[in-house]
């Protein structure tokens, strides 16, 4: 077993006792309490640990104390006592899981994650010397983006659900998004306000798509919704809200940002209403969202009818989310006219709730910078009293907009990573970004930073970035890079292999380490693009990194394979490897072609057709976290008969693929699956070859629009395919591994 000695406890003891920093503070946030109980939230953190530890839990003691921490920043106390059990005692029952949690790192070796975890407890519990206090200097940690509840939750059960709260309480966080369910009571706000049931259905997007229903970005596309997922959706948001506030969590409410069904205009001929322009390549059979101006008097009546519904249902932390102009751009540039915008918006809310927060995602500021000048964006943020908005800044590890803002203008913001579009497969961070930059908000002059946030589209995906930034939370100064992710490498195998400590240092000095300029973490492998020879081959790390880490993960692996953890993270790196090699053989292969060399355009894509991707294709589906059947499944699942599993099914398929009925949106959330790769992927490669072959045999051009079409046929074959594909692994993950890297590893080194 291993454990930190008692001088290791003591310097750790000094490390994460944290000051809190003197800057602006926020009175109009001070009535966002938790609404349990201390004893409740106690209850909550003690069955948390039975559900994580079984009868190891009964040697924790805890205990909630509101009053241990006067200006609403969460603490937690530790200590030993004689008979070798700890006392944890917080703030909040979110204080005191990630209290728990950091004992269980760094003194007990330990590791919790969405791929696995690792829980061999020493025996008895390392003693604590003193009091270990954990404290923050955030307000707040935030969770979740919009997109999360499409890319990554829209098919989850309670279980599942029940697993991320408490991955979020030993995570600390307190502010988690809570979107679940919402369909349901806009279905009875348009119902009273006159709408039929075929308007409404004609409105609403398939499961897979809500998120963008809700941004007005579409509607229809993958639906109708069935009565039966209001029903269970419903079921699910009442248990989801009341685990948040069981643990002190502050759960996120849905507003109204103006999106409504073309009904409305049926029964209010006269409102004023914006048409959107098309969105993303859809047409506007299923994008050109009606948008209510905020100014018309029917927008104060829907978005009161709404947020009432809202508390009425599910109750309030006072805090709500909603988005004006995401990703459209507003019909006036006018400073008077944007701030009147968000003064309704704002006044819709408080009309129900006068204790309202107004939670604005900052997307908008990026996204469409052409149109939000300074005195655009200060109009929009100061139609609002200074501190009843808090802004996400979405995107801040790449593209922080609180340094070219003045600080949000005065108002509070939250400084948060998003690391990961669409939900996409592949290894990324910008770990030396991430360690700096809430520091830098927190420092930065006249600084309105409430708090540290992680808004990916998707999740369950590179781990450790999410554990480094969460933890980033609790410290006082950045971490130390390379020693922090040598004691991830420990805690998450639960051994001390050197070769494995010093694969994460090359892997975080490398690929976790992306610093160029305005990147977006999608996958942008040629393995998950449609194929042409126009593809982006670029990497931001030296692949020599990669191949060397490989090695010393696969010199390690005989005696680790039983730890669940390190046969994800074997997987997972020789996935990557994978994919940077199809990178390699598609340049082979498109420079065979150029040449007209047959021979060499047959070797390598024979290569890559008929024996890289199987194998791909085997290591995958060795390995239950890599499944495109288990995502399918989870959807299958939620259905009541075979009308809606197919719907579902429909929906599952085309996210991950075509995003739109003829690939608007193409491959933008692919995913390196067992199933996906053999019967999409591969397939697109076999059939780019066997044309490039054909072409050179006829003496033909090859025309990529013919190609676009016949490989149409081909993605959209696999939707409707009706194939049911594995939700349990199959074959030796370390067999097939070995194999791959005594055929690939030399190759690799060759090709640097």
């Amino acid at each position: 077993m291993l454990h930190c000695g008692s001088g290791c406890c003591l310097a750790l003891l000094l490390v994460w006792s944290l000051c809190v920093s003197a800057r602006c503070r926020f009175p109009s946030l001070d009535h966002i309490r938790p609404r349990a109980s201390d004893r409740a939230q106690g209850r909550a953190v003690t069955e948390l640990l039975r559900r994580l530890l079984g009868n190891r839990s009964a040697e924790f003691i805890v205990s909630i104390n509101g009053s241990l921490s006067n200006d609403s920043l969460d603490v937690c106390e530790l200590r030993s006592t004689k008979n070798n059990k700890v006392v944890a005692t917080g703030s909040t029952g979110v204080a005191v899981a990630s209290g728990i949690y950091n004992y269980l790192k760094y003194f007990c070796n330990c590791h919790v994650s969405w791929s696995g975890n690792q829980l061999d407890l020493p025996r008895p519990l390392p003693k604590l010397t003193g009091v270990l206090r954990i404290s923050t200097p955030h307000r707040f940690r935030y969770y979740q983006n919009v997109c999360t509840f499409s890319y990554s939750s829209v098919w989850w059960d309670w279980p599942r659900w029940e697993r991320e709260i408490d991955w979020m309480a030993l995570n600390g966080i307190n502010l988690p998004l809570a979107f679940t369910g919402q369909e349901a009571l806009w279905q009875e706000v348009y119902r009273a306000l006159g709408l039929n049931q075929s308007e409404i259905e004609e409105f609403f997007s398939g499961p897979a798509f809500l998120a963008w229903n809700r941004m007005a970005n579409l509607f229809k596309f993958g639906g109708p919704l069935p009565q039966s997922w209001h029903v269970n959706q419903l079921y699910l948001q009442f248990k989801i809200l009341e685990r948040m506030r069981s643990f002190g969590m502050i759960p996120v409410l849905p507003a109204f940002s103006g999106n409504i069904p073309k009904g409305v205009l049926r029964l209010y001929p006269e409102a004023r209403v914006t048409r959107l322009g098309p969105w993303s390549h859809f047409n506007c059979s299923y994008s050109c969202s009606l948008v209510l101006d905020p100014q018309d008097p029917l927008f104060h009546h829907i978005g009161s009818l709404y947020l009432s519904q809202v508390l009425k249902q599910f109750g309030t932390d006072h805090i709500y989310s909603t988005d004006t102009f995401n990703e459209m751009t507003p019909p006036s540039s006018d400073p008077a006219y944007l701030s009147a915008v968000s003064r309704s918006v704002f006044a819709s809310m408080t009309a129900v709730d006068p204790q309202a927060v107004w939670l604005m995602q900052g997307w908008l500021f990026f996204s469409d910078a052409a149109f939000w000048k300074p005195a655009q964006i200060q109009a929009l943020l100061h139609g609002v009293p200074l501190g009843r908005m808090i802004v996400l800044d979405l995107f801040a590890e790449t593209e922080p907009i609180f340094s070219y803002t003045e600080s949000f203008y005065g108002q509070p913001f939250i400084w948060c990573m998003l690391q990961n579009f669409g939900g996409n497969s592949g290894l990324f961070g910008t770990v030396e970004s991430i360690n700096s930059g809430p520091f830098k908000a927190l420092h930065f002059p006249n600084s309105t930073l409430v708090g540290i946030g992680m808004t990916p589209e998707g999740i369950e995906q590179n781990p450790v970035t999410y554990e480094l930034m969460s933890e980033l939370a609790w410290r006082k100064e950045p971490v130390n890079l390379a020693k922090w992710v040598s004691l991830y490498a420990i805690r998450r195998y639960g051994n001390t292999q050197e070769s494995l400590t010093a694969a994460w240092r090359l892997l975080f000095a490398s690929i976790y380490n992306c610093s160029d300029p305005h990147y977006r973490n999608h996958n942008h492998s040629p393995l998950v693009r449609r194929p042409s020879f126009h593809m982006n081959t670029g990497l931001w790390y030296d692949p020599a990194d990669l191949y060397k880490a490989w090695k010393l993960i696969m010199d390690a692996a005989p005696s680790l394979m039983s730890k669940e953890t390190f046969r994800y993270d074997l997987v997972d790196v020789t996935r990557e490897v994978l994919q940077v090699l199809t990178t390699s053989f598609y340049r082979d292969i498109a420079d065979a072609f150029k040449k007209q060399n047959l021979s060499e355009l047959l070797t390598a894509g024979g290569v890559l057709v008929y024996d890289l991707l199987p194998e791909l294709n085997r290591l995958l589906s060795s390995n239950r976290n890599f499944l495109l059947g288990t995502w399918l499944e989870r959807a299958r699942s939620l259905a009541v008969d075979d009308k809606e599993a197919q719907l579902y099914d429909m929906n599952a398929r085309n996210q991950i693929t075509l995003w739109g009925p003829s690939g608007e949106i193409l491959d933008y959330a692919s995913k390196e699956w067992g199933g996906l790769i053999e019967d999409y992927y591969a397939q697109r490669w076999g059939l780019f070859v066997q044309t490039l072959v054909e072409c050179l045999n006829s003496g033909q051009p090859f025309k990529q629009a013919a190609f676009n079409q016949a490989v149409f046929q081909i993605e959209k074959g696999f939707i409707y395919n009706g194939r049911k594909y594995p939700t349990k692994p199959q074959g030796d993950t370390y067999e097939i591994a070995y194999r791959i890297f005594l055929k690939y590893f030399p190759q690799a080194l060759n090709r640097l």
